[in-house]
This record gives structure tokens, C-alpha cells and sequence, in this order.
């Protein structure tokens, strides 16, 4: 079963791209047979190494289900000790690559947040999911999941499906988040769509506010939410920021920390849960000015590209580099161009495949109405393209809600070498006018009033010096007034200003920390043969960056002199700050290797003479001999990425596992059975005194050999 998860994975996508070029040649009626069963075929390989993995990973303790003696919980999950050190050092990765190499401002907020806050963000409004219910056990579903599962299970399996249904579904698959609770309701009882565990019928769908509420304070009378996302913080705290980094532009501040959403229906493991880690940026950027001074740096990039245009058109993926994506339009500026380079070096140094990684455009049903442009970082793994980063151009459109709502102006300027003569918008609501039509909406009218651009301003004035009177939108109403002529004033006065006010855009990535970890994990799995070639073990190809433990010390076998030289060797590790673990049992030296190889562990220094020790990489299997008051300084050279492990294999004599005969031949290297043969062979091997110092006891065969 181990052959057949590690070769199931191994050609997922050539056996993808051949059934496609093969197929297609064939007649429409073969064409649909063929490829639904290469589908399922796949589907069954993804299946079997996605099992693997998970197996693997519950078993050493990365993670398991929250409360698991009780249960567990839906979307709920607690990292074990080698999840929480990858974890851990993911996010140290990420904290030097972004704050430290960008020079950001960290900052931490709280994760509970008042109403006001989400409400003027447009949470408390739209943050919603559409759901329905099975009619009579009452269970909860995402309706849009529904109907993608449908589709998707229809295109794959039905071997009879006509061309033109066929094409109906794949429409529906391409605008389903851009349907509203009515379209997705038809779709439902159109297609007979039921409850998946009952086959009950369903509600209708209706929509369920994502965010966990709760109430600050023990009277209740002041309501609040666990934050669905850690950028709120960030942007009201810009006027503090931006003092704190001298009234400069741009400027970019980060944060690490716990989000919450109330997911409907959770599945795909560390995929979609309800408690998860975001890292999230908010570069903040003269909205006339989107260059960036570092662009040069990564102008030449090449990163695979999913443009708007190429999705819409059927076309793939393609490589380009960041320069002519930012040059050709396809991506909105340079700032935006600049982090997706930067998103990209990111991933990949953390051990995620380059080959696996793509940069995929929102289609325009997918955008915020006031967004620029939107770029989702996908990784490929076992359930499909998975959006793990989402690198966004959110324009000024966070930071003006919240001066909006708040009344706080939240603005930058920039000063002028000599003075400008400028046309300024000057809008004067009537307070008295306006108070006498609209009452207890009076102020939430002139806020909307004052908020008005100046081409929506004067088209006002134009309807207004027509008509008399003119609709207005009022956002926070959610409603169109009748606004009168004698309601407000609309003009333009000629001002000499020193500086310009304005209200900075915002680029945004933010980083999905969960679902990064889970797809390194299914990257950097493999399995390989034992020595015998009768079992399949598993290892996690991590780098030294991310591993969770970067090296293991053994002693060779139980002798109290190799035992005190294995404590101090760790007592070097830790004052080079190498994270390690010893292992003294009387396992053989091959099943501990293979226990530490299912853990990721990249070194693993075995003791085996009181002088100089090996040091085993997990990938190759190589041993080199290295004395012993040198190894942890080598090893913090690889692990910091200084040496590579072939220099280091340059500079030092590479072990054999044959014994010599010179030096301190039976403290290096004797096993067990050559000590018998020589005692059987040589009567005068038993009277020489180091065998009962070396307490040999066990065999230790080959050191690979987990038998």
C-alpha cells in the first residue's frame, strides 16, 4: 500500500496533462468515458496518498482533533509538539522575510472587537455565507458548496452527460460566487439537490453572518465579535502608525495572530476551520504613486500566472516574469507586482514546490467593488488548487470607512516646495434643512453628503440645479433619499495650499498560516523501501528552515561513555540554538533513524567513539565523521543555510560502515556478530579489556536497516 501512495502521487499531473492530450483526439461519446474514468483513477491515487499523509501526521502528534476524547468539534484542531515547532518556525520565517527585510511595523491587537469596528469595515453587514437546511433533521450546509459538489461529481462521473449539459455546468461552476440567494435556489430544485447524509429536501437558501458575536462587559449592552480577521487593527491604528514612522509614505505594518469564523459546514482538515493563524500586511501607499522602491529586486522573476483573461478564454497558466506582468498591465502596479514576487520567494524557500505554486487573478465577479486588483496565491496539493495567500490593491477604501464612521480623520499628506493654487470641492450640508426631513438619519445623511467625490458632487449639483431635487444613495441607510435644493450647498473655490491631504491605498496580503503548513506538509511527504525492500516508510522532506526538530543524537548502542558524550554534544546544540533530541534507547541505530526520518528531521549525529561521531542527512542517507567538538558548529552551518550539505561532505571524511583496522577499531565501528566471529576465530580476542567498557549487548547491523 506504501508503493502504491508514494507512485500514485508521483504522476498526478503528467497522467493529467496525457489524458487531456491523448483524449482529446478521440470522439465526443469516448472522450467523456475516458476521461471520467481517468478522473476517478486520480481522484482515488489523491485519496490514498492524502491518507497517508494524514495518517502520518495524527500518528506523531503534528496535530489531532480538538477534544478529542469528547468527540471533537467540527473545524477545531490543537497542533502537537512537532506541529507547533513547524508552525513556530514558519511564522519566524515569515516575521524576517516581511518585518524584518521590509523594515514593517509589528503590531498585536486585541482578537475580541467592538460591533462599531466590523460594522463600519462592512462585516456585520456582509460577511455572510448562504445557507440552507435539511427540512427535517435541520443539519447545516453551505448552499454554494451544494451545488459545486453536484456539478463537479456530474462532470466527473457521469459517463452519459451530454455536451451541451456538460457546458451548463461548467457556467454554473464559473459564475457560482456571483449568485444570489434566488439563482442559487432555482439551481438547487432545478438540479433535485438534497441533504448529502439524508437525502432530505432543503430549505431555501439564506444568509449566515460568519462571525462569532459575543458581549464585552458583563451588562451585555455592548456587543462584539471575535475578529474574522486581524487587518481591522491595523487600520485603525494608522493615524498612531503613521506619527510613529515620521509622517512617512509608504509605510507597511504586520501582524501575526488568531482570526475566528463560524464556518457552516468545516471539512478538508487544517483547510477550513474556525479558529485559525493569519499573517497579515497592510502597506499603506500615496494612491497617486504605487511604485515601489525595491521593484528591481524582483522585475525578473519568473512566476507561474493565471491572468483574468486567460481563465475566461480557457487558456492555462502561464510563466512570466513579475516585470512584464506589472509592464503589460496584467498586474495594476508595482507595489502589487512587488509582493507577489515576494510572496513567491516566500513559499518556496519554506519548501513549497515552484512547480506547484501559482499566482491566480480574481475574475471580476470575485472583486470588491472598490478593490483595484486581486491576485490569490494557489499551492496544488491532493484537494486541488488551494488559495493560501491573498495579495490585494484594496485601494482607500478601509482606511476612509473608518474615518467615516469614526469621525477621526485618518489622512497623510505630502508638502509642497512652494505653494499650489488648487480648485477645492466645497460641500455644505444644511444641518437645519436636513435635520427638519431626515430627523435621527439627519447625521448619517450628512455624513454621506460630506463623503461624496467630486464627480458624484457635481453630478449632484447638476440634478439638483435641473430638477430641484435628486436621489442620493446613503450607504449606512442602505437606502435613496430625496435630497432638496435647499438641503446643501455644492461648490468650487480657488485655495493656495502648502500640502496635500489624502487618503492612503492600501496593498494587502494575508497569509492563511493553516493552509500553507498543510501544504508543505503534502509537499515535502514521501515514502521509500526499507533495507530489506519489504516495507514502505514514510519521511518529511523538510528543509532545516522549517523542520521541527533540526538534528537527533544517538548513542550507538547503551555504553555510559558514548551516553556522556551524546549530553554534551547537546549541550553544544543548545548554546548554538539547535533544536535536537536524544534517543538512548537500545532500539537499533536503523529504527531510530527511520522514527526521526517520519518526523522530518534533517541531521542525525550518531555516537559511536568517545573522539568523533557520524553525521547521517536524511535525504541521501550520507554519513560523514566529524570530531566531536566540531559537530554542533556544523551543524548549525547547514541548518542555518551558511553550508550546503555537499561542501560540508567536501570538508570532512565520509563514514563507512566497514570497521578499519587502525586506531580505536572496536570503539568506532564493532558490531556484535564480528566481536562473535573474532572471539570463535581468534581465542586471543578474549582477554582484551575493552569489550566489557563498550557493554555491547545488541546488534547493530546496518545503520539503515530498521530490522
Amino acid at each position: 500500500m506504501g508503493v502504491l501512495k508514494r507512485r500514485a502521487f508521483s504522476i498526478w499531473t503528467p497522467f493529467r496533462r496525457s489524458c487531456t492530450a491523448v483524449f482529446t483526439t478521440k470522439p465526443q461519446s469516448t472522450v467523456s468515458s475516458l476521461r471520467a474514468l481517468c478522473s476517478v483513477t486520480e481522484s482515488q491515487k489523491k485519496e490514498a496518498f492524502r491518507q497517508a499523509v494524514l495518517n502520518t501526521l495524527e500518528r506523531r502528534l503534528f496535530y489531532i482533533p480538538s477534544y478529542k476524547i469528547y468527540g471533537g468539534i467540527a473545524g477545531l484542531y490543537d497542533y502537537g509538539p512537532p506541529g507547533c515547532a513547524v508552525k513556530a518556525n514558519v511564522l519566524a520565517f515569515w516575521r524576517q522575510h516581511f518585518v524584518l527585510e521590509e523594515n514593517m511595523l509589528e503590531v498585536d491587537c486585541p482578537c475580541v472587537t467592538p460591533e462599531i469596528v466590523l460594522k463600519a469595515s462592512g462585516h456585520v453587514d456582509k460577511f455572510t455565507d448562504l445557507m440552507v437546511k435539511d427540512e427535517k433533521s435541520g443539519t447545516c450546509y453551505r448552499a454554494d458548496q451544494l451545488l459545486k459538489d453536484y456539478c463537479k461529481d456530474k462532470l466527473e462521473k457521469d459517463l452519459n452527460l451530454s455536451a451541451e449539459k456538460a457546458a451548463n455546468l461548467r457556467h454554473v461552476l464559473a459564475v457560482l460566487d456571483d449568485l444570489s440567494a434566488e439563482e442559487l435556489a432555482a439551481k438547487i430544485k432545478e438540479y433535485g439537490i438534497t441533504a448529502p447524509d439524508t437525502r432530505n429536501n432543503l430549505s431555501d437558501p439564506y444568509p449566515f453572518n460568519l462571525m462569532f458575536q459575543t458581549s464585552i462587559g458583563p451588562s451585555g449592552s455592548s456587543p462584539g465579535y471575535m475578529r474574522p480577521e486581524t487587518a481591522q487593527g491595523i487600520f485603525v491604528n494608522f493615524k498612531e502608525l503613521y506619527y510613529y514612522n515620521g509622517n512617512k509614505l509608504p509605510f507597511a505594518a504586520a501582524q501575526i495572530g488568531q482570526a475566528f469564523r463560524n464556518e457552516i459546514s468545516p471539512r478538508q482538515g487544517l483547510l477550513r476551520v474556525r479558529e485559525f493563524t493569519l499573517a497579515e500586511i497592510e502597506h499603506f501607499l500615496d494612491p497617486e504613486d504605487k511604485s515601489h522602491p525595491k521593484f528591481s529586486e524582483i522585475l525578473n522573476l519568473e512566476v507561474l500566472m493565471f491572468p483574468r483573461e486567460d481563465q475566461m478564454s480557457g487558456r492555462s497558466a502561464r510563466i512570466i516574469t513579475v516585470g512584464e506582468a506589472v509592464s503589460q498591465g496584467i498586474v495594476n502596479n508595482e507595489s502589487l507586482g512587488y509582493f507577489i514576487g515576494r510572496v513567491y520567494l516566500f513559499l518556496t524557500h519554506l519548501g513549497i514546490d515552484k512547480d506547484r505554486v501559482r499566482f491566480r487573478q480574481h475574475l471580476v465577479n470575485e472583486m470588491a467593488h472598490y478593490a483595484a486588483d486581486c491576485w490569490d496565491a494557489e499551492i496544488e496539493c491532493s484537494y486541488g488548487w488551494i488559495e493560501c495567500v491573498g495579495i490585494a490593491d484594496r485601494s482607500a477604501y478601509d482606511v476612509r470607512a473608518h474615518a467615516d464612521k469614526s469621525g477621526v480623520p485618518l489622512v497623510a499628506y505630502e508638502k509642497y516646495p512652494e505653494p499650489r493654487e488648487v480648485e477645492k470641492l466645497v460641500i455644505a450640508p444644511s444641518k437645519k434643512e436636513l435635520g427638519l426631513a431626515f430627523k435621527g438619519n439627519q447625521k448619517m445623511v450628512v455624513e454621506a453628503l460630506e463623503a461624496m467625490g467630486e464627480k458624484e458632487a457635481m453630478e449632484l449639483k447638476a440634478a439638483l440645479q435641473a430638477e430641484g431635487e435628486a436621489k442620493f444613495h446613503v450607504c449606512t441607510l442602505d437606502k435613496e433619499v430625496i435630497i432638496k435644493k435647499d438641503m446643501v450647498s455644492i461648490s468650487k473655490e480657488k485655495k493656495k495650499e502648502h500640502q496635500r491631504l489624502f487618503t492612503p491605498s492600501v496593498i494587502e496580503p494575508s497569509f492563511g498560516i493553516g493552509r500553507i503548513i498543510y501544504c508543505l506538509y503534502e509537499h515535502s511527504f514521501y515514502t521509500r523501501a526499507s533495507k530489506d525492500g519489504d516495507e514502505q516508510l514514510n519521511v518529511f522532506r523538510f528543509s532545516p528552515l522549517v523542520a521541527p526538530i533540526k538534528c537527533t543524537v544517538f548513542p550507538l548502542v547503551q555504553n555510559q561513555q558514548y551516553e556522556e558524550v551524546a549530553k554534551k554534544i547537546a549541550k553544544s546544540l543548545t548554546t548554538v540554538g539547535i533544536s535536537y533530541k536524544i534517543d538512548i534507547t537500545g532500539t537499533s541505530i536503523g529504527k531510530r533513524y527511520a522514527r526521526t526520518d517520519e518526523l522530518g528531521v534533517p541531521f542525525a549525529i550518531t555516537v559511536d567513539s568517545t573522539s568523533s561521531v557520524t553525521l547521517r542527512e536524511r535525504d541521501s542517507k550520507q554519513q560523514i565523521r566529524v570530531n566531536v567538538d566540531e559537530v554542533a558548529s556544523v551543524v548549525k552551518e547547514l541548518t542555518d543555510g551558511v553550508s550546503k550539505w555537499a561542501v560540508i561532505m567536501l570538508r570532512y571524511p565520509t563514514h563507512s560502515s566497514r570497521p578499519s583496522v587502525t586506531g580505536d577499531f572496536l570503539s568506532y565501528f564493532i558490531s556484535v556478530k564480528l566481536v562473535k566471529l573474532l572471539l570463535v576465530e581468534y581465542s586471543t580476542l578474549v582477554a582484551i579489556p575493552q569489550l566489557n567498557d563498550l557493554g555491547m549487548t545488541t546488534a547493530t547491523e546496518d545503520r539503515d536497516d530498521v530490522r
